[in-house]
């Protein structure tokens, strides 16, 4: 049976494939990709929801520890750096120059976060094994 926070680390890890799949396929631009959103609507739907999802999923699978769910927040936590790192290097380019480099440098935070929650959900259940 798959658990919940399986699932809704699950549609964390697609949200962000889509949303970067669209930036790389638009090359950042507002509506150049195949989803027809500006870079804020697309974060706010697709970037931000990753987020709150994988917090949620970490948060409410106390027992049995998770391995695999430790694993998938991992990746959620690799896709958000790959993220803030390419609003960075986008942001040298942009008149948005330090608002980019903020939100760049918050998704790495971000991400470190919830790939260092996955460490302590794959830690927790070496322990019970």
């Amino acid at each position: 049976m798959v658990s919940i926070p399986y699932v809704l680390s699950g549609i964390a890890i697609i949200l962000l494939i889509i949303y970067g799949a669209d930036v790389i396929i638009g090359g950042g631009g507002a509506g150049d990709g195949f989803l027809p959103f500006d870079a804020m609507t697309r974060g706010i739907g697709f970037g931000f929801p990753p987020i709150i999802l994988s917090f949620i999923a970490f948060f409410i699978s106390k027992k049995p520890p998770l391995k695999g769910l430790g694993i998938m927040l991992i990746v959620t936590g690799i896709l958000i750096i790959i993220g803030g790192t390419i609003s960075i290097s986008s942001s040298l380019e942009s008149e948005n120059n330090a608002r980019m480099l903020g939100e760049g440098g918050t998704l790495i935070v971000i991400g470190a976060i919830i790939i260092i929650l996955g460490m302590i959900k794959i830690k927790k259940s070496k322990k019970i094994e």
